[in-house]
């Protein structure tokens, strides 16, 4: 992978942070223009782009008449619903300098981890770009909680990117790349490329996100390592030399590493929240991780959480340790009475899989 291929590519999910957008808590038109100018410049070529952008809360910080970031639920939800309406607006202007038009799409967690929902974001923002739209993403902090959050936009977008089966991620920020050490600091060097997220596990990455961000450094990183694993390209870079990101020309780039999965499959592992967990012992462990065979109720010891079928569950090894993610075929209820024994002594009606090979997929 070269950074040529980023140029290059079809269809790029670009993500833009609060901090790169606002100033003094409220957005700066000069800051949001530019951006703009390097998305539309990528546009006119014929490339799709994709805008996953943060700063509803903080464009919503200045109208509310607040001094930083709220930090309760109630408080941000407002601001989001204030800032929201100002952001896109905003948007809506700048692109319309360049002809272009603009759709909002707004997602909670809840949307991307209901397989129905993700498909029908999935086709939402298929058809808005065959007709010429770009679609400008975001989380919707109006209505999302503690428990259905993405709990950044960083994440947001490198699901977005396989939603919309791009070919390049890129992540803009408030600094030119990833360092070894606190930007700034003594013996903190640049890093231009990362071949596999493995060789991050010595640097330093506790940079936290700016005031009126929520994302740091980690979650970039994380959402590089999902990027990566299904096969697309990541630069992250600063804002302010978007057209030289855009080009591959900037900032530090992530190598793919891994195959796109099938989409299905990248939901479960990505997009879901496990419900509860079942406990396997050491030959079900062996049936389901080695041999890529279904879970069958004689394997199970012990399950935790409520669940309902077809919920996601994670499947753990006897040291607890987390090996799979799966659908269950069962009801939490009606589980403790079929485990550990073997199918042909169940009713007729509990012979089938507790989860079934089709519905697994390694962590």
């Amino acid at each position: 992978m070269t950074r040529a291929a980023i140029a290059t590519a079809r269809r790029t999910v670009v993500k833009v942070g609060s901090s790169s957008l606002t100033s003094r808590g409220q957005l700066d038109p000069v800051r949001l223009d530019a951006v703009v100018d390097g998305l539309a410049a990528r546009a006119a070529t014929g490339q799709q782009v994709v805008l996953v952008s943060s700063g509803a809360i903080a464009a919503g910080i200045g109208p509310l008449g607040l001094r930083d970031r709220p930090r309760d639920l109630a408080t941000q939800q407002a601001a989001a619903s204030v800032g929201q309406l100002l952001l896109v607006e905003r948007y809506a202007a700048s692109f319309a300098r360049f002809g272009l038009r603009v759709g909002q799409v707004l997602l909670t967690a809840d949307d991307l981890h209901r397989r129905g929902h993700y498909r029908n974001a999935e086709r939402t923002l298929e058809r808005l770009l065959a007709l010429g739209v770009i679609p400008i993403v975001n989380e919707n902090d109006t209505v999302a909680t503690h428990e259905i959050r993405f709990g950044d936009n960083d994440r947001l977008a490198a699901l977005v990117a396989h939603v919309v089966h791009a070919d390049a991620l890129v992540l803009l920020t408030d600094v030119d790349g990833l360092y070894t050490g606190k930007p700034g600091r003594p013996g903190a060097e640049f890093i231009p490329e990362v071949v596999a997220i493995a060789e991050l596990a010595g640097v330093d990455v506790s940079r936290s996100g700016s005031h009126v961000g929520s994302g740091g450094m980690t979650t970039k990183i994380d959402a590089a390592a999902i990027a990566t694993s299904e096969g697309i390209p990541v630069v992250l870079a600063t804002a302010t030399r978007i057209g030289d990101a855009l080009l591959g020309q900037a900032g530090t780039l992530f190598h793919p590493a891994g195959g796109r999965t099938a989409s299905r499959l990248f939901w479960l592992r990505h997009a879901t929240t496990p419900r509860g967990r079942l406990v396997l012992d050491a030959g079900a462990v062996a049936a389901v991780v080695e041999r890529h065979a279904s879970l069958l109720p004689a394997g199970v010891t012990g399950l935790d959480g409520d669940f309902d079928a077809g919920d996601p569950v994670e499947l753990v090894g006897p040291d607890g340790a987390v090996l799979e993610r799966g659908l269950v075929g069962y009801d939490a209820t009606d589980l403790p009475a079929l485990l550990g024994r073997k199918t042909q002594e169940l009713p007729e009606e509990f012979r089938r899989e507790i989860v079934h090979r089709d519905d697994l997929v390694l962590l």
